[in-house]
């Protein structure tokens, strides 16, 4: 899929959505989030699929039927999730689902420790029901999104200095769904075919998603993986 196309998709929905929520003045915000949380209940019993228009190559594959687990069953079973039973673990306070498809090697990221995270990513915008954007297509093979990183006693703050998403939404403000993980996966390099970087998959609200998914009150579902910078 050309990202030039996922632009237009993306711009046309922000178009569209602006008219919208300006025409409908009784639309308000609690309406708003109402409907984005009945959508994210229809993302995890349907999931979906999406192809590229042009090649039939299938470009995201999400199945349904998603198992939440509290976070005391996280917890209990060693921060993982289960991947073969499609296991998403959601994190009250946020509103975050997430699913370690792979810790990767490596180690966390230490208290007081500075790095830089390089990611890849699709988005997938959960109302919309399409891909947005994305840096794992040919055309950016070189491009992973670049986050300078610090983690202080926990809590972890980033900003981006290139790529995809930065570009997209003009901002160098890291969503702050993308840092949930950093608490359960580590940030290293692939060091063998079978030891590949950290991959997680994430359902994440408009309260903790990039600026015009918080603007305009909308879910997005993200693949991302995690790898440490030289």
């Amino acid at each position: 899929m050309k990202l030039n196309k996922l632009f237009t998709l993306l711009t046309i929905f922000v178009a569209l959505t602006t008219i919208f929520t300006s025409c409908d003045e009784e639309d308000t915000y609690s309406d708003r989030r109402k409907r984005e949380r009945k959508q994210i209940q229809a993302f995890l019993k349907n999931g979906t699929t999406v192809y590229d228009a042009d090649s039939t190559q299938m470009i995201l594959h999400v199945p349904g039927d998603i198992k939440v687990i509290s976070e005391e069953e996280f917890y209990a079973n060693d921060s993982t999730t289960n991947v073969e039973e499609n296991e998403y673990v959601l994190f009250r306070n946020s509103g975050v689902y997430m699913q370690i498809v792979r810790k990767g090697p490596g180690k966390k990221i230490q208290d007081g420790e500075s790095v830089t995270v390089l990611n890849r990513f699709i988005e997938f915008n959960i109302a919309a029901d399409s891909v947005s954007c994305t840096n794992k297509i040919m055309a950016y093979e070189t491009m992973e999104d670049r986050m300078t990183m610090i983690n202080t006693s926990g809590t972890f703050t980033a900003s981006f200095s290139s790529g995809v998403l930065c570009s997209i939404y003009q901002s160098k403000s890291v969503p702050s769904g993308w840092l949930v993980p950093l608490s359960y996966i580590n940030i290293g390099r692939q060091d063998s075919s079978e030891n590949e970087i950290a991959l997680v998959r994430l359902i994440v609200p408009s309260t903790q998603g990039q600026s015009d998914a918080n603007n305009l009150v909308y879910a997005c579902f993200y693949e991302i993986s995690y790898q440490r910078g030289r």
